[in-house]
């Protein structure tokens, strides 16, 4: 994003009403059949799914006649996300007609981002192009944009924001200085530290709420929750905490200690290090590198999306060297530490080289979980 390449972002989040329960099912056949190729036994095992579906409300006693389900699909059920994807396909195929656009879908998140270099504004026409193009899409598949909820977010200078968002059209009324992005708060300079913050309040509220229950629970039962409600919390999306600085990060690593003492029942005194080597829970540093780690083996064994495989090279090098069987990743070069340095495609070549040579090596995603953290357990309580 607006980081070392020196380009600059405009990202847009576009929400969708009642997505889930729009979705037409006579197109859905269609699509299944025609676009993907299903017959057969395959294709009315799933008109089987979809037909036949009623709904009716009732309050108390009282309730509504049964009327037939002509659209839909379930959003709670195994096979509703699924179909809900197949149903959007031919949009991702209609946005890699606008250059300059790339996107990204999540259920019915839909994202759409156009990087440009500095003065090159006539690219974002291209993404107001593409935006109109979604709308009557949708429009043609009993689909409705919520543009009240549309947010859009610009990853620049805070000199350059203003220039860039009079070419924005009718996006610029949806500039935001922030913006929650299936569930991590981005900000214009990419810092996260309102995320940081909001992470912190949120895991001290539930671990005050947990800390009411200590006196009926067991220890393995007060572990599960804690790790239920308060490990989960700092694990989410922490590939992406390298933007962090010292304090973001000792904010996070004092909700880990204070969860620590919580189950252990130490007292504030007592040095954590050694709650923290009994309980054998990595520190929040080396959790963010194991998973970074984690998804720099699944790219490298073609387990990753396309977009993270893209950020890696393998190293080589023009002469027969040692280094060149090492398995080593190569590792940009950047002009800016905030920015560049912290980057995915920065940090992920940098850890995986640090690793020894036998855990580069490993082809099971089980034992490279397994022997990493052992590794990483090694270097936080060395």
């Amino acid at each position: 994003m607006a980081a070392d390449s020196g380009q600059y972002t405009v990202l847009v989040l576009l929400d969708l009403k009642s997505a889930f329960d729009t979705v037409n099912h006579n197109i859905l056949i269609q699509r299944l059949h025609n676009d993907y190729g299903l017959s057969g036994s395959v294709l009315n095992w799933f008109i089987s799914y979809l037909s036949g579906r009623t709904f009716n409300v009732a309050v108390g006693s009282l309730s509504s006649a049964v009327k037939k389900v002509n659209c839909g699909v379930p959003q709670g059920s195994v096979l509703g996300p699924i179909l809900f994807i197949l149903y959007l396909i031919p949009l991702g195929e209609l946005i890699n007609k606008f250059s300059h656009v790339s996107y990204h879908f999540y259920a019915d998140d839909i994202q759409l981002y156009c990087s440009f270099p500095e003065k090159d504004y006539y690219k974002l026409q291209s993404l107001l192009d593409c935006l109109t193009s979604i709308t009557t899409w949708l429009s043609n598949n009993h689909l409705v944009l919520n543009s009240q909820k549309t947010e859009t977010l610009i990853f620049a200078p805070e000199n350059k924001i203003p220039s860039i968002r009079q070419h924005l059209g009718s996006l610029s009324s949806s500039v935001q200085s922030s913006l929650r992005n299936l569930g991590v708060l981005f900000d214009k300079s990419m810092s996260l530290e309102g995320h940081s913050k909001q992470l912190v309040k949120n895991c001290f509220y539930h671990l005050r709420n947990v800390a009411k229950l200590k006196s009926i629970l067991s220890r393995s039962d007060l572990e599960t929750i804690i790790h239920a409600f308060i490990s989960s919390r700092l694990d989410y999306c922490n590939s992406l905490f390298t933007c962090f600085n010292k304090r973001s990060l000792n904010r996070l690593q004092l909700v880990q200690n204070s969860a620590a003492r919580l189950l252990t029942g130490t007292s504030k005194r007592t040095h954590i290090t050694p709650i923290l080597s009994d309980l054998h829970w990595l520190p929040v540093k080396f959790r963010i590198d194991f998973k970074i780690l984690l998804l720099v083996f699944r790219a490298l064994h073609g387990q990753a999306p396309t977009y993270i495989c893209d950020l890696l090279t393998p190293y080589s090098s023009a002469r027969s060297l040692r280094s060149s069987s090492q398995n080593l990743l190569t590792i940009p070069k950047t002009r800016f530490k905030t920015r560049g340095d912290v980057s995915f495609q920065a940090v992920a070549p940098r850890l995986w080289n640090s690793l020894p040579l036998p855990l580069r090596q490993i082809n099971s995603v089980e034992c490279f979980k397994s022997q990493v953290k052992t590794f990483l357990f090694r270097r936080a309580f060395s």
